[in-house]
């Protein structure tokens, strides 16, 4: 065996160990390890979280009951019909009034990758439009959020979204949720949630 041979066979093994560190947040199944936040509607269908507008039209959530600080997310997610949703971050939540930072999903040119400070200061930051084209308006998409202390780096399709640091979202810690929108009419697909702790 040749010095090529082994070398990318070590790679392969550091690859598959460093994915190890991965463990799932949504099981395929059903919605253990999560809670429901409102009255919009949350199902399992085909191995995919389904998150869809109920007959309230309002704010729905869905979060971890795990709370989390310095970790690495990666997740999936199709839009259909209106896909006005996030993926908000070091979060609490007080009946239907969340308090974080979300990752912004939403149909293209709404800044799919910008973090939104909600209840507070609003856009902290939002993707440069010449990346708007980065997001799949049709088919499936990876988003991938990093939070290790003050810094936050999202990343859609595997390009770099936007880069941020705050001493107020270094400070927290909480627990990840997914968004639905009010206003009705919202529909997202959501599979592969994986999360690392750092």
């Amino acid at each position: 065996m040749n010095r090529k041979y082994h070398l990318t066979a070590f790679l392969l093994m550091l690859s598959i160990a460093s994915f190890a560190q991965f463990k799932p947040l949504f099981n395929g199944k059903d919605l253990s390890g999560w809670t429901v936040h409102g009255t919009e509607k949350w199902y399992v269908e085909n191995g995919e979280l389904v998150c869809e507008s109920g007959p309230d039209k309002q704010y729905g959530y869905l979060s971890t009951e795990t709370s989390y600080h310095d970790f690495e997310l990666r997740v999936r997610f199709k839009l259909e019909a209106n896909g006005n949703s996030g993926v908000f971050i070091r979060s609490d939540i007080d009946g239907l009034k969340i308090e974080g930072w979300q990752v912004e999903v939403a149909p293209p040119n709404n800044h799919t990758g910008g973090i939104y400070e909600s209840y507070g200061r609003g856009w902290l930051i939002k993707p440069d439009p010449s990346k708007e084209k980065i997001l799949k308006a049709d088919g499936w998409n990876t988003m991938k959020i990093r939070a290790s202390g003050n810094q936050v780096t999202t990343w859609l399709n595997g390009k770099k979204m936007v880069e941020l640091s705050d001493e107020k979202i270094g400070a927290a810690t909480g627990f990840i949720a997914l968004q639905i929108h009010d206003g009705g009419g919202i529909k997202v697909r959501w599979k592969d949630v994986l999360i690392k702790e750092l």
